[in-house]
């Protein structure tokens, strides 16, 4: 990654801190105004999800290493991949949201971080997955009640699995799976130690202080969109165009439109036929949860691939 594209996402951490700061005091001072599931929901249609609306970009570069022609078997295999993780959630949903999380915390871990780190290891592999944990466990640790209710509309009916929960928060351990997070961002700055580093903790913050003061489902809203989906585009942005950032960010934005209409046009169908068994809002967060793992497992695996793929043809 170059020097460039690390000063830039150094300064949209700071950045983010602050209006973190500001929005949330903001959102306090008003006595917890209510943000509303669906405006959630477009904000993160709007903005959360055209950071992986460039993946057929992506697979496009994996199958010409791998030398397959025939470019339709990505999108039939990307969208087979998210329609089998609706099936699985829908019949397994602890297990398919205990993968999500664990899943989902590696990934906003590494995708947040690894542009301060210069070399890949394992023991960088767990750090980020600690310091991902944070977007888990801090709306646990702040708003228990309403991030369980969250789960409960996830079709997650486990009363084992909500006891654990129960007994988690009472006995304390919550509070150490936070400081195992917060140590995972503490070994990340001195490990290689560079002041710049210092950035990681405007990000761990952030993500404390806008679950402490706002909902579960705003704060992650909040982080999704303008942390992790923003900081994502700006790498992709680079890649389009290196020399003129306006340039790239208007290629980007013309070929994020398709993807992104069509996931918006879908995700209000499935909202639509939801409703005629849900309540607006129960539809929503269905749609919003259960929709982004079945569009991050396939995106985290074409992540994977690509990686691996590019590391092995240098």
């Amino acid at each position: 990654m170059s020097n460039e594209i690390k000063k830039i996402n150094l300064s949209h951490s700071f950045i983010f801190f602050l209006f973190a700061n500001i929005f949330s005091l903001i959102i306090f001072k008003l006595n917890n105004y209510n943000i509303s599931p669906l405006v959630c929901l477009i904000m993160i249609l709007i903005i959360g999800v055209t950071h992986g609306s460039h993946d057929h970009i992506k697979g496009k570069r994996l199958f010409k290493i791998l030398n397959i022609k025939q470019f339709s078997f990505f999108y039939l295999f990307y969208i087979l991949i998210a329609i089998l993780v609706i099936i699985i959630w829908i019949l397994a949903p602890l297990i398919s949201l205990l993968s999500f999380l664990i899943i989902a915390s590696y990934h906003f871990g590494k995708e947040d971080t690894q542009f301060l780190i210069n070399k890949s290891s394992v023991l960088n592999l767990f750090l980020y997955l600690f310091k991902g944990f944070l977007i888990i466990l801090a709306p646990l640790y702040f708003h228990f009640n309403e991030t369980v209710s969250i789960f409960k509309f996830l079709l997650v009916d486990d009363e084992a699995f909500y006891s654990t929960l129960e007994f988690i928060e009472t006995n304390k351990i919550l509070t150490i799976g936070v400081i195992l997070s917060t140590l995972s961002s503490i070994f990340l700055f001195v490990k290689e130690f560079q002041i710049k580093k210092f950035v990681i903790f405007f990000d761990y913050f952030s993500i404390l202080i806008l679950n402490y003061y706002l909902s579960p489902l705003v704060a992650f809203t909040i982080y999704f969109c303008f942390l992790h989906s923003i900081r994502h585009g700006i790498s992709l942005i680079h890649e389009i165009d290196n020399l003129n950032f306006v340039n790239g960010l208007v290629i980007f934005i013309k070929k994020a439109l398709p993807l992104t209409g069509l996931t918006a046009i879908l995700c209000f169908m499935a909202i639509f036929f939801l409703n005629n068994s849900f309540d607006l809002n129960s539809s929503i967060l269905k749609v919003i949860f259960i929709g982004l793992a079945s569009l991050t497992f396939p995106h985290i695996l074409l992540e994977y691939l690509l990686e691996k793929n590019e590391k092995q043809r240098n």
